[in-house]
């Protein structure tokens, strides 16, 4: 049985999708199938893998929506063993479709629930927001990996997504957990990154992956030429940083 993993943050630009798609694309080339669902109406996570749904194609949306299969919305990347449900612009307005919905935050748990078996891991990467898109990756999921930039700012905020999860917890899906928190866009030469950094490790413990993922151009530029960092250069300070986070997501499962 596949085990769902969310990939969220409310803040923006903290790394979030380049996680996502990057540790999916290490995990799928160490040889277990992946599917990686782009909950993001800004659709970066399947662009970032070379993945575009055309038009009149079934994405993420039509899954919400009923009106599409999750194996008529799942799609090959250039690696064997990923395959991308993708996302368009369309999603955006899946928050006001869904309001009038019966069980609506239990739908993509519902949708996912016969096709779990087919993968090892699903990774969803949610919206930067709290709003219903996220609240049906919550429900869904097993576990949640939360990625953190190294900066003051990115601890504001972070109360009400605890929060969110909390209530999560208690009113829609009881058994998720805390999969990892991961420090990312890290510049060690900075007092203050240290500061924050040790403020996460009091507040999350070992739940803090020892791997973090420094500042990278080469990570910046892949997705702009729709590869993950595997596949556009894998030597890459980006790219060792995400394949020690892997072997550090695998040692622990």
């Amino acid at each position: 049985m596949g085990k769902i993993i969310s990939i969220t943050n409310q803040k923006g630009g903290v790394g979030k999708t380049t996680s996502c798609v990057n540790l999916a694309s290490y995990i799928a080339d160490v040889g277990y199938k992946v599917l990686l669902i782009d909950l993001d109406p800004q659709g970066n996570a399947c662009t970032s893998v070379g993945v575009e749904a055309e038009k009149g194609q079934a994405t993420i949306y039509e899954v919400l929506l009923g009106e599409a299969s999750i194996d008529e919305s799942t799609y090959q990347s250039e690696l064997k063993n990923l395959k991308v449900i993708p996302s368009t612009v369309d999603l955006a307005g899946a928050e006001v479709d869904l309001v009038y919905m019966d069980n609506r935050e239990n739908i993509l748990k519902e949708a996912l629930q016969n096709y779990k078996a087919q993968y090892d891991y699903i990774f969803i990467d949610c919206p930067p927001s709290l709003g219903l898109l996220t609240v049906n990756a919550l429900t869904a999921t097993d576990t949640i990996i939360i990625p953190i930039q190294c900066e003051y700012f990115a601890l504001v905020g972070l109360g009400q997504l605890m929060n969110t999860v909390r209530l999560i917890k208690k009113h829609l899906n009881p058994n998720i957990e805390i999969e990892g928190v991961l420090l990312t866009m890290k510049d060690n030469r900075s007092n203050l990154v240290s500061q924050v950094s040790d403020e996460i490790r009091k507040y999350f413990g070992d739940k803090v992956y020892d791997t973090f993922i420094p500042r990278n151009i080469r990570l910046a530029e892949s997705p702009s030429h729709g590869k993950p960092i595997i596949l556009y250069d894998n030597k890459s300070k980006g790219a060792i940083a995400y394949k020690s986070l892997c072997d550090e997501f695998l040692r622990k499962q």
